[in-house]
């Protein structure tokens, strides 16, 4: 997106929901912009796991979230500890 922000959301069919976001019917965060990367998915056994793993994704810095994306787990350790020092 033009002001590169980073979206966090769920959804039990990933392929109609980038769909959506792409066509502008996704919601207010991505219909500003048709230019959506998508970096980083995750399954989980119920809509209850999704939801809360949502809800804590949406509490992480930026900095987290792309370490969590770009599969830099040493960078995600350090920053979960940096956080919680402070």
């Amino acid at each position: 997106m033009e002001n590169d922000c980073i979206y966090v959301g769920s959804t039990a069919d990933l392929q109609r929901r980038l769909r959506e976001h792409r066509s502008g019917c996704g919601c207010r965060t991505t219909s500003a912009s048709r230019t959506i990367h998508f970096i980083h998915s995750e399954s989980f056994p119920d809509q209850s796991s999704a939801l809360a793993k949502e809800r804590q994704l949406k509490g992480w810095t930026r900095a987290k979230k792309l370490a969590l994306a770009n599969r830099r787990l040493d960078d995600l350790r350090r920053l979960a500890k940096s956080l919680r020092r402070s």
